[in-house]
């Protein structure tokens, strides 16, 4: 039988006399003392924090993230985020995009992942897109760290394979004017490099754009110097498991990556998304970095319908690490997207 409890302030109030215990056990006022001090230091030891001088870790756990496609090993790299101005960004009706922002419990500001993937096909270790190394300030610029930590080595990546050539995804080819990835064949759809890789080009872009010209003939020149740089046109097979997929409009090769194995099917979408709340229930909304808007849309539109049709996994870019999931369609040109559950 449980035993009955003795409310403290009967237990502890000399007033009344010695209290009667379900033992038959009479506490005196010595007894009474002793076990009042011991509560009181009970007290004390929860009013303060246990470990309150432990040093805060002020870092997150390695960014990977492993998934089995078909015979395939697919793994997610985070090369780190940073803060976006969706509001000043995004193109659309301000006021849709502010309510889309707000009902997903969002700012003005959206902080935004920069996902990177590795493929191991078994036969090749295929790298899609590089971070941005150090150009865009110490919150990015991790990919290297995840990817030893997630079990392989820079030398060890065979195949480096470009959605395109912006700063945020070239930036990570070079370390300290170095090769990043010695042994790698880097790949990009010629209209990226007809573009970006041009010095006419750079020279009429506005001033603010000039930058992405610069990172990109900085971090793609060494590899053509070395050999190591190899363009493709429209869609076409890379490796057995690995096909490039044009999808235009952000810049002018723009280019997202099919990984197939065994009837299973992942498609890495590069920059087709940038805010994920926004954008799946607009797909009309586009960004500033798009270089020609109306392509940007249709694409959204084409990538969302396939996916949300056909039930294979999508990754974006800037999707929330690890930026993998599937699209459900909810209604004309609307659309969710749902994050792999964890496993």
């Amino acid at each position: 039988m449980v035993a009955p409890r003795i409310p403290l302030d009967r237990l502890f109030d000399d007033t009344k006399g010695s209290v009667q215990l379900p033992s038959g056990d009479a506490v005196n006022p010595t007894r009474r003392a002793f076990l009042a001090a011991g509560c009181l230091c009970l007290a004390c030891g929860f009013a303060t924090p246990l470990l309150a001088d432990a040093p805060m870790a002020k870092s997150q756990a390695p960014g990977f993230y492993r998934l089995a496609v078909g015979d395939f090993e697919l793994t997610a790299l985070s090369d780190g985020s940073n803060m976006l101005p969706a509001t000043k960004l995004l193109q659309g009706d301000p006021a849709r995009i502010e309510e889309a922002l707000k009902r997903n419990y969002l700012g003005d500001l959206v902080e935004t992942s920069h996902n990177s993937f590795l493929v191991n096909t078994g036969a090749k270790l295929v790298l899609i897109d590089a971070g941005a190394g150090s150009l865009l300030g110490p919150t990015t610029g991790h990919l290297l760290g995840n990817l030893r930590a997630s079990g392989y080595r820079p030398e060890q990546v065979d195949e480096l394979y470009l959605t395109h050539l912006h700063t945020d995804h070239v930036g990570g080819l070079m370390v300290e004017g170095q090769r990043a990835f010695p042994n790698a064949i880097v790949r990009v759809e010629k209209r990226d490099t007809d573009y970006w890789l041009s010095e006419d080009n750079m020279r009429a872009a506005p001033a603010e754009a000039k930058r992405f010209f610069q990172a990109a003939i900085a971090s793609i020149t060494p590899y053509m110097r070395a050999g190591r740089l190899a363009v493709f046109e429209g869609d076409t097979d890379l490796v057995p498991g690995v096909r490039a997929q044009t999808a235009y409009g952000h810049t002018p090769g723009h280019t997202m990556y099919v990984v197939e194995s065994r009837g299973e099917k992942v498609v890495l979408w590069g920059d087709v998304v940038h805010v994920a709340a926004v954008q799946f229930k607009d797909p009309s909304v586009t960004i500033q970095y798009d270089g020609d808007a109306s392509e940007a849309e249709r694409v959204h539109e084409l990538a969302f319908a396939d996916a949300a049709e056909n039930g294979y996994i999508v990754g974006g870019a800037h999707i929330s690490f690890p930026g993998l999931g599937h699209v459900r369609r909810d209604a004309e040109k609307t659309y969710t997207y749902l994050p792999l559950n964890y496993g």
